[in-house]
């Protein structure tokens, strides 16, 4: 756990302390902002005026009750009572000062929390079908995800990073026939290939390998495969149905080995994309295991046995409008087969199963309405619903010339993540994927992503970084040499202003974390990189004067291990020279 001196976390100390001497006073949070502009203040306080809504009073009067209360601090230049009631405190350039040195003791610690005293935490994010290769869509959800894991990680949360397979199920049917189709046209078999099965090259190269391996085993006549199949024309997803039924019956045993190359083929591809990319996972959850191990069928039970459930038309429905859902939802069909939800709802009971005291989803923001079945699902099993959160990631569109690109997966008409890394790097497309709250959409500028100018907020960053790396270098010295420093030198505003940037770092970690919002990090390195620059054209570093020199050499190696900290959390590289 960090041990590090926080300003505001003092602050709080000090306000709890005066409001003691009002018992009314035991709900209140004290709050803690930063004031919009300098001259207001380090902090501002609003607890006079939730005390005053209690009390009945004056919140001036209040606020100057609390005022006569606060402890002194060797850390306080002065407090004062503005506006309607804010108390606003203004500290001394000590309370910043000791921070560059501070960092410098425990540069690993520094935001941290107590992983001791962290909860378990489930995050499961990307999921996507294996079903083709991963586009830009799926990216902003790897970044997300993986960047969240990483800050819950640095704030002491024990988290467990989990991708969810969807190897069960029609859409990996689909898969499996648009690859056998493929395959038969090798074998000389052409059987017209439907406009709503997987059309990307991929399908053909799996195709390819399994001809390769197999030459004609699994061949079958194309007259014998379309005997009986509707029309495509009249309705072309009971055409694809009746070719997935007509492969499943003609190849018999050998389609599980078909359905299981082309799930392999893919979740491995998947898998090889994405650590490429820095996202890795604790976890890689079978669907198909939900299934095998009756876990479906005793979460459907325990639904039954709570009487939630009811018999119409054949199916087997949930009463989610009673859990606030819009409509109550089949959770097995008419022919006896579960539906996803069905599998759904198992797979999230047996993350509570498994220890976890939260869990965390992250969805496409077309998955909103999902929510309040599953919630109600957990609920009705007798799972606290929100123990459950889902985070939703709207779509990024990607502009390549100014044109926006068509991402169809069946299609085959798609940016894939692979090719995105290709064209921009790795650090770019990590970045650039958490620079918006994640449930606003993103749009994608490749050529900005690419240009070496400070336009470009990960080219700035890093620049900062490598900036403060060729200083250090310049100067000689050993880093553990500036934890002495004199940093009561530093005085000038360009100082303060990073000391105090500096500061922030551990409350806005926490803020990431309480919000999952990994936004946060971008938008402060940001900060912290274009407080580092003005004071790289304000100040001279290797000053002539030595106490300077030290002070000032701490002030940035203290800002490299932020940058490097934070830039990590992102999946961010932090070069050395650029």
């Amino acid at each position: 756990m960090s041990s590090h001196f926080s300003p505001k976390t003092h602050l709080a100390d000090l306000f709890t302390q005066a409001l003691a001497q009002f018992p009314q006073a035991l709900d209140i949070a004290i709050e803690l902002e930063r004031p919009k502009q300098a001259s207001h203040g380090d902090f501002a306080c609003n607890a006079a005026m939730q005390l005053a809504k209690v009390l009945k009073r004056n919140p001036r009067e209040v606020a100057q009750s609390i005022l006569a209360s606060l402890p002194a601090s060797a850390w306080v230049e002065k407090s004062e009572i503005a506006g309607p009631g804010f108390i606003n405190v203004f500290l001394k350039p000590a309370a910043w000062q000791r921070v560059a040195t501070d960092i410098l003791r425990e540069p690993e610690s520094y935001g941290r929390g107590d992983a001791r005293r962290g909860g378990k935490v489930q995050i499961e994010f990307v999921s996507a079908n294996p079903t083709g290769p991963l586009h830009v869509g799926h990216g902003r959800g790897a970044a997300f995800g993986a960047s969240l894991a990483n800050v819950l990680t640095h704030v002491g949360q024990q988290v467990y990073r989990e991708y969810y397979v969807n190897d069960a199920g029609r859409q990996m049917d689909i898969l499996a026939l648009s690859t056998w189709l493929r395959y038969l046209a090798l074998c000389g078999e052409f059987v017209p290939f439907p406009g709503n099965a997987y059309q990307g090259g991929y399908v053909g190269a799996m195709a390819d390998s399994i001809y390769a391996l197999h030459a004609e085993r699994y061949k079958r006549a194309a007259a014998e495969i379309m005997a009986g199949v509707p029309d495509a024309a009249a309705d072309d997803e009971a055409h694809l149905d009746a070719l997935i039924a007509k492969a499943k019956a003609l190849l018999g045993p050998d389609y599980a080995y078909i359905h299981g190359h082309a799930l392999e083929e893919q979740l491995g591809d998947c898998r090889n994309d994405l650590t490429e990319f820095g996202v890795t996972f604790d976890k890689w959850f079978s669907e198909r295991s939900l299934h095998e191990s009756g876990l479906i069928d005793r979460a459907v039970e325990q639904l039954r046995t709570h009487g939630h459930l009811y018999e119409q038309d054949g199916a087997l429905w949930f009463r989610s409008t009673a859990f606030g859902d819009e409509k109550d939802r089949v959770v097995r069909r008419e022919n006896g087969i579960y539906t996803y939800f069905a599998a759904d709802i198992a797979y999230h009971l047996n993350k509570f199963e498994r220890g976890f005291e939260r869990v965390v989803d992250v969805w496409g923001a077309d998955h909103h309405g999902y929510i309040p079945r599953v919630k109600g699902a957990l609920a009705a099993a007798g799972v606290d619903p929100e123990r459950l959160t889902v985070a939703l990631v709207q779509f990024a569109v990607l502009y390549r010339n100014g044109q926006k690109a068509s991402m169809s997966t069946r299609a085959g008409e798609y940016v894939t993540l692979r090719d995105l890394r290709a064209e921009v790097g790795n650090d770019a497309a990590r970045f650039f994927y958490v620079l918006r709250k994640s449930d606003q959409h993103l749009d994608f500028d490749l050529d900005l992503a690419k240009s070496q100018s400070t336009d470009n907020p990960v080219y700035y960053i890093q620049y900062a970084h490598a900036r403060i790396c060729s200083v250090l270098a310049a100067w000689g010295g050993v880093e553990s040499d500036l934890i002495g420093a004199n940093t009561r030198l530093l005085t000038h505003a360009q100082e303060l202003a990073l000391l105090r940037r500096l500061g922030e770092f551990p409350e806005t970690l926490a803020n990431a974390a309480r919000d999952l919002a990994p936004h946060l990090v971008a938008y402060y390195l940001k900060e912290l990189a274009a407080d580092l620059h003005g004071l790289y054209v304000a100040c001279r570093f290797l000053e002539e004067n030595q106490e300077l020199k030290l002070a000032r050499l701490a002030l940035i190696a203290a800002t490299r291990h932020v940058l490097r900290a934070g830039l990590g959390m992102l999946g961010v590289s932090a070069p050395a020279k650029m």
